[in-house]
């Protein structure tokens, strides 16, 4: 008679398959499993053991690829900024899009894909200076056709692009409790918000 006992019944047990991924899809992967959580839950929520649970690797793994789970947040942040850079900078160069549709793209990815709560976390841990990649991305927008053409100079862009990222931000964290505290319906605080930038861009425009 065979007497299986809870060792043998665990040695018997097939193992999860190992997936083998380059550094870089570690990374995404990774870093794909923070956002997940970042949007359910708010970045007070990641944490290392928890990032490494979602993206199905062990914590050593996480700290291989970023040190620490500010690391995680600094790469996450700048992840978020690249893509929407890349969505933006395609629609501006290939002429499918107007400046109204940047900001559009800034606020929901500020709002509802958490980046506002994001951004205020890593400023409030004094990490936001990392984010060197802000620069960067300001430098390819204006290096856009349809920046080119609005023949807008540098300085009036940036500080464009400075305001859509401080309303998006504001908005994204508080737009929807203040204006439901307020009476209005929730979205009321981005329509404004966009209003405002609206009438910034027809300013310029007559301007240029």
């Amino acid at each position: 008679m065979v007497v299986l006992t809870k060792m043998s019944i665990e040695a018997s047990a097939p193992r999860p398959t190992r997936v083998r991924r380059s550094p870089e899809a570690a990374r995404e992967n990774i870093l794909a499993a923070a956002e997940a959580i970042l949007v359910e839950h708010g970045p007070q929520a990641l944490k290392l053991a928890d990032v490494a649970k979602a993206a199905g690797v062990v914590h050593a793994n996480v700290i291989h690829h970023f040190g620490s789970i500010a690391g995680v947040e600094t790469a996450l942040m700048e992840r978020m900024i690249r893509n929407l850079a890349d969505k933006v900078i395609t629609g501006f160069n290939t002429g499918g899009a107007t400046p109204g549709f940047g900001a559009q793209a800034l606020f929901e990815a500020f709002e509802a894909k958490g980046a506002a709560r994001l951004a205020a976390w890593l400023e409030l841990t004094g990490e936001s200076r990392r984010l060197t990649v802000v620069r960067n991305v300001v430098d390819e927008i204006i290096q856009t056709r349809l920046a080119q053409d609005l023949g807008l100079d540098r300085e009036k862009v940036v500080d464009f692009i400075l305001l859509n990222i401080i309303l998006a931000v504001g908005t994204g964290l508080f737009g929807p409790t203040l204006s439901d505290l307020l009476g209005r319906p929730p979205e009321r605080a981005r329509e404004l918000a966009l209003e405002m930038v609206q009438g910034r861009i027809s300013a310029l425009g007559s301007k240029g």
